[in-house]
């Protein structure tokens, strides 16, 4: 096998956890050359895959045939003579590409009436025991027929890298800042998802109060995406240490918030993108969970520690509290996750 590509799905988090089937792609075959195609959104995740050779970014919007751009991006495709092709998400527009540049090998699950446009197909789990996300993505690896031994079955961990560039923008902004980055903690107050992933603004804010008066010369740096930006303005308001709290959401690149997050002492999120970030650059976190199951997208590193309640209501995966309370998140107080943040230490 010379050549494979891999269509990338369209989270962040999906991103990070498809990182150990590259691993164990490049570890079957070392001398392959691996390249992803994928939106701008996620292509940034891929460049810090140290497995990946090429990202092709491509401005395909969710719930848009874009025919002429699939039928151009396949001629491109096409020509690179990949042998086989992994396809990730489940649609049927994300099987186009694959199937119109003739690549032999198609690989992906069962999914959106996409018979022949995939022509190595997997069952896809019962959504009742659903398997980790990254075990998901690499179970694909065992649909080639010679790959049936491998090590599909270990536990997946992902890995990713901080481009040194990035790392160089963020130093040079957190100096601007007068930020010490050695004392910086990473709130990311977001979850695109939705209001049953965020933990309440409130209690973000009376975290890194406490924070900061435990050590002075702390820094909680909120992070996230411009739509997170609202988000952290509330938890600066309500803080009341707030010229140390500062907000940076929507104000970095996905490549600059890789880089500190792993400069961070502990990141503190929802389940969230950010949060398998976290995991896969092995830094201390908490993981707060709601609405979601920590079983099946977990943070996948043994520095990070878990709270969720896993009330009888939970997980409900709704995107807004079916009872109306949300008291799978408000009932996790803050002092709770500075008991985890202290044990982490």
């Amino acid at each position: 096998m010379n050549r494979i590509l891999i269509i990338a799905p369209n989270w962040i988090g999906d991103a990070v956890m498809s990182q150990p089937l590259l691993a164990t792609l490049k570890t079957i075959y070392p001398h392959c050359q691996i390249d992803v195609l994928a939106s701008p959104w996620v292509a940034p995740i891929y460049r810090a895959c140290a497995e990946v050779n090429q990202v092709i970014e491509a401005k395909l919007e969710h719930k848009q045939l874009q025919w002429g751009l699939r039928k151009r991006l396949a001629k491109q495709v096409e020509a690179n003579q990949y042998q086989a092709c992994f396809v990730l998400p489940n649609s049927l527009k994300s099987a186009l590409i694959p199937w119109l540049a003739n690549i032999p090998v198609r690989i992906g699950y069962r999914g959106e009436m996409r018979f022949g446009l995939i022509n190595t197909a997997l069952d896809n789990p019962s959504k009742i025991n659903r398997p980790p996300m990254a075990d998901h993505y690499l179970a694909l690896s065992n649909a080639l027929e010679h790959l049936q031994e491998t090590n599909a079955s270990k536990p997946a961990s992902p890995k990713l890298n901080v481009s040194p560039v990035a790392k160089q923008s963020v130093s040079t902004k957190l100096e601007e800042a007068c930020i010490n980055q050695k004392s910086i903690y990473v709130l990311c107050p977001g979850a695109e998802y939705g209001a049953t992933k965020r933990w309440p603004t409130e209690h973000f804010a009376n975290l890194a109060d406490q924070l900061i008066s435990n050590e002075p010369d702390a820094h909680v740096i909120l992070l996230g995406s411009k739509g997170d930006h609202a988000l952290a303005v509330s938890i600066q308001a309500q803080a009341q240490k707030s010229t140390q709290i500062h907000n940076w959401c929507g104000n970095t690149s996905l490549d600059e918030a890789i880089a500190l997050i792993g400069m961070s002492k502990v990141l503190i999120s929802n389940d969230s993108g950010l949060m398998h970030i976290g995991a896969a650059l092995k830094v201390s976190q908490v993981a707060i969970f709601g609405s979601s199951d920590p079983h099946h997208t977990p943070p996948l590193s043994d520095k990070a520690k878990v709270i969720w309640l896993n009330l009888p209501c939970s997980p409900c995966h709704k995107r807004e509290c079916p009872l109306g309370h949300l008291k799978c998140l408000k009932d996790i107080s803050p002092e709770t996750v500075l008991r985890n943040i202290q044990a982490l230490y």
